[in-house]
Order: C-alpha cells, then sequence, then structure tokens
C-alpha cells in the first residue's frame, strides 16, 4: 500500500487531497516535526532532504508536492495520458508551486504580484467550473490549494477576483478536500 508522510500544518495535506479524489488506498505516515521525526536516519532514507511530503509506493520513493502531484496523476488516470496532457498538467502545477505559491505567500511579492495572477485566474473561472474546463483535474488540487490556502493563512481580501472565490468555495465542498486540508484548516 502507498505510504505518504507528512507532518501536521504540512503539504501533506495536498497530495492526501488528491489520493482521495483518486480513491487510491494509503497509509498516512504522520511524522512530529517538532520532535525532528523528519531528520531522522530512518526518514532520511526516504527523503535525505528531510522535508515531507513523500511517498513511497512499492520501490518508488518520491518527494516533493508537485512530483508527487504527477506522479499520481500519471499512474492512477482512468485513461493514458499524452504527453500534451502530462505537459499541461506539468505546466499548472510548477506554476502553483513556483509563481502563484510565491507570488502571494511571500510578503515581499504580494502587492505587485496578486493582481497579475489572479486576474487571468479570475478570467478563466469566468467561463469555466475548474483550471482545465468543465473536469477536476490534478491541476485543480495544485492551483486549487494555493488559492484554498489565502483565506485560511492570510485573510487576505480577494473581492476583486469574485470568480476566484467561487472557485475557492467550489473546490473547498468537495469531500476530499474536506477529508485532508478542509480539515485541518
Amino acid at each position: 500500500m502507498l505510504k505518504l508522510y507528512g507532518g501536521a500544518r504540512s503539504r501533506a495535506s495536498i497530495i492526501q487531497w488528491y489520493l482521495e479524489e483518486l480513491a487510491v488506498p494509503y497509509q498516512f505516515v504522520m511524522l512530529d516535526m517538532q520532535a525532528g521525526e523528519h531528520k531522522q536516519p530512518e526518514y532520511l532514507t526516504i527523503n535525505r532532504m528531510g522535508k515531507v511530503p513523500a511517498i513511497v509506493d512499492g520501490n518508488l520513493q518520491l518527494w516533493e508536492s508537485g512530483a508527487i502531484l504527477l506522479y499520481l496523476a500519471d499512474k492512477y488516470s482512468k485513461t493514458p495520458l499524452s504527453p500534451e496532457e502530462r505537459g499541461i498538467f506539468a505546466q499548472w502545477v510548477l506554476f502553483a508551486n513556483a509563481t502563484l505559491g510565491p507570488g502571494v505567500f511571500v510578503e515581499a511579492n504580494r502587492e505587485r504580484e496578486m493582481p497579475r495572477l489572479l486576474t487571468p485566474l479570475n478570467e478563466i473561472f469566468e467561463g469555466q467550473s475548474f483550471i482545465l474546463g468543465d473536469e477536476f483535474t490534478v491541476a485543480d488540487v495544485a492551483v486549487g490549494s494555493m488559492l484554498a490556502y489565502i483565506p485560511i493563512m492570510l485573510k487576505l481580501d480577494l473581492s476583486a477576483y469574485p470568480e476566484v472565490l467561487n472557485y475557492i468555495k467550489r473546490i473547498s465542498e468537495r469531500p476530499a478536500f474536506q477529508k485532508s486540508i478542509g480539515g485541518r484548516s
């Protein structure tokens, strides 16, 4: 059975959300980050960087939330992914982790980056329910988790982006979200 390693209030909840969406059985291994369990030799054999999340799936040991999301999308998709689909999923997962997250959560970037990032997202959601259309995908887990963290962690005013707010509400009501991120907020 796939094992997901994480800590309280860690990005492991994003992986947990996607595993719940996919209905993939997994064992959640909670590491006590305060006690330094993520820096113990046993865990460092899984991720020598000593960070969470990480998964062990058979012989595969994988860390970095974006890489894990893309692996899960590829392995558990109902239909094989084309190179184009893989590229689009990677684009949005990398956007969430490398652009959206730092743009919103790094205070020095926020004033400049939020309008630049949230305005086009708002426009996307004016015409469709999810990032890539009317179907929920791994792109929604990556981008949606970052957006959902804004009202939870930063309490920023998003009223200028009503469709982003509607999107956050829509994904936050999903049962898999409630079992993972929603249960920790």
